[in-house]
């Protein structure tokens, strides 16, 4: 097996977060769903954009949250996603950079702009994307470095990427040219309404092709049907090497084919935003993961991360999180 060059690559949609402080009111009166996220048009989201307060701009996307992540905690991070050859392309591109994650993605000359989600966040903390995914649906196979793949311990997949077929397709071939070269492949659900969507395709694509899943409570219930949470742990238990299973403020439950075993949240001081808790979760976890520690401390590890991005506005760590989390 050739050596690792990156811990691990990221594929996903790129994307540039437009960041709005609003209340619960303001989502009824335009029929957003609280806490989930919505693919709209640019049309759509220029309009709600319109009605909004100051907005702050600051480069997402899950995966690249993510990638961000594990980079500022002292990892090897890659990232593929497309963006537009356009001014926001040229800042995410910038943004994820600066932190240390490679992005060599070569970016559309023609068609849709760059992706932008517009964040709406009420005073809980509860985030609910209004996303136009512009040169994200482009991205396909062809975009793929089998090479790059191959370099990497662990290949992450962000759910939301499989709505476009093409992105789907690349998510196939990733995943054959991981486990080709004896790498891992990992997938984060995303989110409950993207499960909705493609439950039968993530349950077959779980089942055939992913060694560590990330998955909130809401996602795996939907994924099983299910109002229980021990069934759909049941459930998933024996059909991957890994599952970490976020629970908010009640922790994680890490589940593999012979144990399951819960680790505490980290206390926070204040929920500001909720944006991006998940990825970094999977920024933590992935990181101890990929250093070969024990899976409870993977779990502590992501707790803590997870619990820094909350306690601020945006999806991203702060910039001291590998001192604060005593990277390894």
């Amino acid at each position: 097996m050739p050596q690792t060059t990156i811990d691990v690559l990221g594929i996903g949609n790129a994307i540039v977060d437009i960041l709005v402080e609003t209340d619960d009111a303001f989502l009824t009166s335009v029929g957003a769903v609280k806490g989930a996220m919505s693919l709209v048009s640019a049309e759509h989201q220029r309009a709600l954009y319109n009605k909004v307060g100051a907005a702050v701009e600051i480069s997402g996307g899950s995966a690249a949250n993510t990638l961000a992540g594990i980079a500022m905690l002292g990892g090897r991070a890659a990232f593929i996603g497309k963006v537009k050859d356009d001014q926001l392309g040229d800042v995410f591109g910038h943004d994820l950079r600066a932190v240390g994650v490679a992005f060599d993605t070569r970016a559309a000359a023609q068609g849709a702009p760059t992706a932008t989600c517009l964040v709406l966040i009420t005073p809980d903390g509860q985030r609910t994307m209004q996303t136009a995914l512009g040169a994200c649906i482009e991205l396909s196979p062809d975009d793929l470095d089998l090479s790059v793949i191959a370099a990497a311990q662990v290949t992450y997949l962000e759910g939301y990427l499989w709505d476009p077929p093409a992105a789907r397709a690349a998510f196939h071939v990733a995943a054959e040219a991981a486990h080709l070269a004896g790498r891992k492949i990992s997938l984060s659900l995303s989110d409950p309404f993207c499960v909705d969507r493609h439950r039968a395709g993530f349950r077959d694509f779980i089942e055939n092709h992913v060694d560590i899943l990330f998955t909130n409570e809401a996602e795996i219930l939907s994924l099983y049907e299910t109002d229980d949470f021990d069934r759909a742990v049941a459930a998933i238990q024996p059909r991957v090497a890994v599952a970490a299973l976020t629970r908010s403020e009640k922790g994680s439950v890490v589940v593999t084919p012979g144990e399951i075993f819960a680790v505490d949240a980290t206390p926070v001081d204040s929920v500001v935003d909720t944006t991006g808790a998940g990825d970094g979760y999977a920024a933590g976890f992935l990181h101890a993961y990929t250093k070969d520690r024990p899976l409870h401390e993977c779990a502590k590890l992501g707790g803590v991360v997870a619990a820094a991005v909350i306690e601020r506005i945006g999806a991203r760590p702060p910039t001291d999180i590998a001192a604060r989390a005593g990277a390894l």
